[in-house]
C-alpha cells in the first residue's frame, strides 16, 4: 500500500505548480497524470508559443473573469504576473511583453515552459510522479483519501488536490474526469460550456470566404430583449480582427465573446452579429468616402470600387449580400443602393446559431462551484482536506494570458494552503 501526504491528480499548469510549492514543505507528494508527461495542454497555448501571463493589473484580471473575478482575488495576490515572471526567470527561462499586454518565453516555445516545470518536479526529492496513470475514483475513508486506479491498484493520502482542467481539448487529456470526482465527493458542478470557441452562423456564404481574416474591425452581437422588438441589448467588442471558417466565424474577437454569446444563444435561437468593416470612420465620414470614390470612378464597374476598399473575395460576397450586380456601373447605382453599400459597411450581418462542441473549445467555462471552495486556501467547503485548482474551477476569461495565470495562481495557493491547513 502506497501513502502521501499530499496527491495532486493532473500535471497541467496548476496541478505542476501545486506540487513543486507543496514539496517546499518536505510532505512526501505524488503527482497522478494520465498522459506520459507534463503540460500537454500548455505545448498548445498561445499557437505553440505560450502566452503564460498578462501585464495587466490584478483588478483588470479580476474583471475579465466577470461573476467568478472576486473569488480569484486572493490566489492572484498570493502569486501574481510578476511572480509567475520571476519564478520562471529564476530558473532560466525569461519572459517578453507584446501587443496588449500578452507575456510568452524569450524561447517563443511552450516547450521552454513545460521543460522548466518538469526539472523542477524532476529535482524535488519529495515528488513521486505517476505517468500513465489514469484515475478511476476518489473516496474519503476514514482520516485519508483513497484513490483507485485503472490498473486496479489504490493509493491513499492525507489531502488531495484535483487539479485535472476541464473538458475541452481532450486530446491533451482533459477528458472533463475531474467534475465527476468532485460530483461525487459531494460537490455542486455548475453547467458546462465551451470558453474560447468558434461559433457558428446560418449564412452558407460564410464557406466562400473560409481561411479569409479581417483586421480592425468591430463585431456586435444584438437580440432582442423580453418586451418588444424595440428593446434590443448589444454586446460590441473592441476594435480587432475575426476570421471566417467553413461553418462560421472565429478568431480573437469571437473567441473572446464566445462565452456571452454562448450565454444568450441558451435563451435566444438565435443572436444577430453586425460586423463594422470601417470601425475608424462614422456613418457620415463612411458615407463622404464612398461617394467621393464613386464620383472618382463613375465608369467603373461598382465591383471594381468595392475591391478597392475590401479583400477581393469579401467585395465578391459583400455586393451579393447587397444585391447589387457585380458588372453594374458606378453612374448607374441608384440612391437606395448607394445607402446600401454604405450601410452594410457599417452593419454586414451574420446569424449566429451556434458554436462548436466544448471539446474544440480553448478553455471550460463552468465546473466546481466557487460558493463551495475557501477562496483564501483552494480548499473545499464540503470535504475538508480536498482542494482544487486551474479550470476545474467555474469560470474562465477572454484570451491573453489571464486564464492560465488563473490556473498557475490557484495551483500555487492551494500547493501552498495544503501544508498549511
Amino acid at each position: 500500500m502506497s501513502s502521501y501526504d499530499i496527491a495532486v491528480i493532473g500535471g497541467g499548469a496548476a496541478g505542476s505548480m501545486a506540487s513543486i510549492i507543496a514539496a517546499l514543505s518536505r510532505k512526501s507528494i505524488v503527482l497522478v497524470e494520465s498522459n506520459s508527461s507534463l503540460g500537454h495542454k500548455i505545448l498548445l497555448s498561445g499557437k505553440k508559443r505560450c502566452n503564460i501571463t498578462n501585464s495587466a493589473d490584478i483588478d483588470s484580471f479580476i474583471e475579465v473573469f466577470g461573476k467568478q473575478g472576486r473569488f480569484l482575488r486572493q490566489a492572484f495576490n498570493s502569486f501574481f504576473n510578476d511572480d509567475l515572471i520571476a519564478f520562471f526567470k529564476d530558473r532560466g527561462l525569461d519572459m517578453k511583453v507584446e501587443r496588449q499586454g500578452r507575456i510568452f518565453p524569450v524561447t517563443d516555445k511552450s516547450s521552454s515552459v513545460v521543460e522548466v516545470l518538469e526539472r523542477a518536479i524532476s529535482e524535488s526529492n519529495n515528488i513521486k510522479t505517476l505517468f500513465n496513470t489514469p484515475l478511476k475514483g476518489i473516496s474519503r475513508e476514514r482520516e485519508s483519501f483513497s484513490l483507485g486506479l485503472e490498473n486496479g491498484k489504490k493509493i491513499y493520502a492525507k489531502k488531495v488536490i484535483i487539479a485535472t482542467g476541464g473538458a475541452s481539448y481532450k486530446m491533451t487529456g482533459s477528458l472533463g474526469d475531474g467534475f465527476g470526482f468532485a460530483k461525487k465527493l459531494g460537490h455542486t458542478i455548475t453547467p458546462l460550456n465551451p470558453g474560447l470557441v468558434p461559433l457558428k452562423t446560418q449564412e452558407v456564404w460564410v464557406k466562400r470566404l473560409q481561411g479569409l481574416s479581417l483586421k480592425n474591425i468591430r463585431v456586435t452581437f444584438s437580440f432582442n430583449k423580453a418586451g418588444g422588438s424595440k428593446k434590443r441589448k448589444k454586446i460590441v467588442s473592441p476594435i480587432g480582427e475575426i476570421m471566417f471558417t467553413h461553418f462560421g466565424v472565429s478568431g480573437p474577437l469571437i473567441l473572446d465573446l464566445s462565452a456571452d454569446v454562448i450565454s444568450l444563444l441558451e435563451e435566444h435561437n438565435h443572436v444577430e452579429m453586425l460586423i463594422d468593416l470601417k470601425p475608424g470612420l462614422s456613418n457620415e465620414k463612411l458615407k463622404e468616402r464612398i461617394l467621393k470614390e464613386i464620383e472618382a470612378k463613375s465608369k467603373m464597374k461598382i465591383k471594381n470600387v468595392i475591391r478597392s476598399l475590401l479583400p477581393k473575395r469579401m467585395a465578391s460576397i459583400f455586393l451579393y449580400i447587397s444585391g447589387i450586380s457585380e458588372d453594374k456601373k458606378v453612374n448607374t447605382l441608384s440612391r437606395e443602393e448607394r445607402h446600401k453599400i454604405v450601410q452594410l459597411f457599417k452593419e454586414l450581418p451574420l446569424t449566429v446559431t451556434g458554436s462548436l462542441a466544448i471539446d474544440s473549445a480553448m478553455v471550460t467555462n463552468g465546473g466546481v462551484s466557487i460558493e463551495e471552495i475557501n477562496p483564501r486556501t483552494m480548499e473545499s467547503r464540503v470535504v475538508p482536506g480536498l482542494y482544487f485548482a486551474g479550470e476545474i474551477i467555474d469560470g474562465c476569461a477572454k484570451s491573453g494570458g489571464y486564464n492560465l495565470q488563473q490556473a498557475f495562481s490557484t495551483g500555487y495557493l492551494a500547493g501552498r494552503s495544503v501544508v498549511d491547513g
